[in-house]
Parts: C-alpha cells; structure tokens; sequence
C-alpha cells in the first residue's frame, strides 16, 4: 500500500539506431514524452508525497539536456543506443539520484517516441508498477 505520484513532460530531439535494419538506422527525430511515476508509502505531515514542484524541477533539468539535441552525441547514449528503452533507464537513473527524500522511490519511467508506442524501465522493488 501506498501512494503514486506522477508528472509528464516532453523534449523534442533526433536519432539514429546504431546496428538496426529499418528506417530507424537514419537521422529522425521525435517529439518525445516523458512520465516520472514515484512511489511512497506514507505521506508527510502536510498530506503530500512529495511537492509536485520539485518533481517537475528535477524532470525539467534532465530532460533540457536532451531537449533539440542529437541523443547520439549525448555523453551516455554515445556508448547506450538512443533506443526508448534506453532513454527510460537513463531518466530513472538520473531521477533517482537528485531525489532528496529517500523514502521516496522511482517507480518507473514511461517514453513516448510517438503516440503509440512507449518504452517503460520500472524499478525491481516491491513497488506498484506504472501503467
């Protein structure tokens, strides 16, 4: 039992697949969405999970990074293909690390390279998934 928090965001960026037989082998790009899905078990004195505001603050940075760039030259996806999945896992990772109160945890990460198709990484804990 416990609480979910989400915030969605987007960034628009290019790629290309590296090792892929398709039309995903050359530069395209996307209109990227993003959601942060948190979990925490218990809210604190205020009735809150966690401030909205800071969440957006921490999707925000990670994702200006990103935002009208060529992923490919991005110092993580220069050795991880820029694949969905991949961006999902380098959204969790980095999330997870800027957040401050450790009772909180990511649950998952949700990327959209297009209206119907999505990437999820989800953490192993004993969390609810993100759907």
């Amino acid at each position: 039992m416990g609480y979910q928090v989400e915030v969605t965001d987007s960034f628009a960026a290019a790629h290309q697949l590296r090792g892929y037989q398709g039309k995903c082998e050359n530069l395209h790009g996307h209109n990227w969405k993003v959601s942060v899905t948190l979990f925490v078990k218990q809210v604190n004195k205020i009735g809150m999970a966690i401030d909205f505001a800071e969440v957006k603050r921490i999707l925000s940075a990670i994702l200006q990074e990103m935002d009208h760039t060529f992923l490919n030259q991005h110092p993580h996806f220069q050795k991880n293909n820029p694949t969905s999945e991949n961006i999902a896992r380098y959204i969790f990772d980095q999330f997870s690390s800027h957040l401050r109160d450790k009772k909180v945890k990511v649950a998952g990460v949700s990327v959209w390279e297009s209206e119907n198709c999505r990437a999820i990484y989800y953490s192993s804990q004993d969390v609810v998934r993100p759907f």
